[in-house]
């Protein structure tokens, strides 16, 4: 009984921190999933352990599913020149508006859908107007990513994405760009 106790004790602070991280975490106001389709260039990311194989050309596609749901597929060039791909599922958060700027991501076997830790926070935190950037990342912070509908980014463009991420409380000098060599 008191392991059952202490573990829902961890359960309830871990829930409790990770809110608590999230509090000043403010995805845009609202996305128009229809102009966000497509392809995407990554700019710069936050390091992480899915993507340690990816030496460059990186970039997420996101295509609408009939249910509704979008179809991610993400692809990196590795360092021997062969590819990378990987396709998951994106799906709006439960409960929230219709346009609302917040998804979650799987990159699993379907058949794990019912388990919660296999699908990620996909948070837009920035957006430029005119859908030609945006800033992705997680309510904990420890993911983040910039991207571009196109290859390069200007300097101009990428500071603007950089303050979208800051005035979330993310530590942009953690970014690593990312090497694109086209499309």
């Amino acid at each position: 009984m008191r392991h059952v106790l202490a573990v829902m004790l961890l359960g309830t602070l871990a829930a409790t921190l990770s809110l608590m991280a999230s509090a000043d975490v403010r995805p845009v106001a609202s996305v128009d999933l229809e102009r966000y389709l497509g392809r995407w260039f990554e700019i710069a990311r936050y390091p992480n352990r899915f993507q340690t194989a990816c030496a460059g050309n990186v970039t997420a596609e996101y295509a609408k599913r009939p249910d509704g749901n979008l179809t991610v597929t993400n692809r990196c060039r590795r360092t021997d020149g062969s590819s990378i791909d990987a396709v998951g599922l994106g799906k709006r958060v439960a409960g929230t508006a219709p346009d609302a700027a917040m998804l979650k991501v799987r990159f699993a076997p379907r058949w794990l859908s019912f388990i919660p830790q296999v699908w990620g926070d996909y948070w837009i935190l920035a957006l430029a107007p005119d859908y030609r950037y945006a800033v992705v990342g997680d309510p904990s912070r420890r993911y983040l990513w910039v991207l571009s509908r196109t290859p390069q980014m200007t300097e101009s463009d990428y500071d603007a994405a950089l303050t979208g991420a800051q005035t979330n409380g993310y530590d942009t000098s953690k970014l690593v760009r990312t090497p694109q060599s086209g499309p």
